[in-house]
């Protein structure tokens, strides 16, 4: 199932600028993180479940998920996501987490033995539906009888709203990446530019893709739905009640088939199926 392939060094050298560990704390990133952890926060099981955080990357949610008491193991492709990631456990020793290196088609990790595995970011970047499939078999491998699977996706139209968000659709470099991206699903950047080899799913096939590696799917939900192309976004989460409003409405409409094709990043729950005798 193309276990055999390294990932292309255009998106190792891409992370290894070191970009990763800051995006989740402004703006549409910050929106991201936080709708990320409201909706973990209501699926995960009571800590101290032991948790795989598979492309975890710095850390960011390994941190806060260890504060709340859960056994985190954090997998990454990227050296330097893993340093960062140790480093960060490093600073809160009293709720510290491991972190190594490893390909999320390939994982260390024996059979049935986590109770949550995170997939939040793997995806992203296996252009390849089997490639995707042996990534979640693998999460499903390792994953107890019931065990919960989160696995997040970039939204298939991600080009056009990020296009939009940032002025960019005068560029017809940009123009052309994003109409290709949305009728094969495979974004390539331009000369080093906007992003890096990427997936970009439909919700539908997403739920196809985890039922077809033997999950039986909760729900695909929006992740930041229409937030990013608020204008007052920065304003809107700077300010706790607004912060609050915006991500309650969010929650509100997650689920709604019409913003799953608005949205940045899906976000996919299930539970692994049981044997079939």
């Amino acid at each position: 199932m193309g276990t055999d392939r390294e990932l292309p060094r255009e998106i190792i050298d891409y992370y290894e600028r070191g970009r990763e560990r800051d995006r989740l704390s402004s703006g549409a990133g910050l929106l991201e993180f936080l709708r990320t952890q409201q909706i973990l926060r209501r699926a995960l099981p009571a800590p101290p479940a032991k948790l795989l955080d598979v492309g975890g990357a710095s850390g960011v949610h390994a941190v806060w998920l260890a504060r709340e008491g859960y056994d985190v193991h954090l997998l990454d492709p990227v050296p330097l996501h893993v340093e960062q990631a140790r480093n960060a456990a490093a600073a809160q020793p009293e709720h510290s987490f491991t972190a190594d290196v490893a390909d999320a088609r390939r994982l260390p990790v024996a059979d049935a033995s986590v109770d949550v595995a995170l997939l939040l970011g793997p995806l992203y970047h296996l252009v390849e539906r089997d490639e995707r499939l042996a990534t979640l078999a693998e999460a499903r491998r390792v994953l107890r009888p019931g065990g919960l699977l989160a696995a997040a996706a970039i939204g298939r139209f991600g080009d056009w709203l990020y296009g939009l968000h940032a002025e960019l659709l005068d560029d017809r470099d940009f123009q052309e990446m994003a109409i290709k991206s949305t009728q094969t699903g495979q974004h390539r950047s331009v000369e080093g530019h906007w992003f890096t080899t990427a997936y970009y799913h439909r919700p539908e096939e997403l739920n196809e893709e985890c039922r077809d590696a033997g999950f039986d799917v909760a729900q695909v939900v929006a992740v930041e739905g229409v937030g990013p192309l608020l204008p007052d976004l920065d304003d809107r989460l700077a300010d706790e009640r607004r912060r609050r409003q915006l991500l309650d409405a969010l929650a509100f409409t997650e689920s709604e088939e019409s913003m799953l094709g608005v949205t940045s990043h899906l976000l996919a729950l299930a539970r692994k199926a049981e044997e079939k005798e």
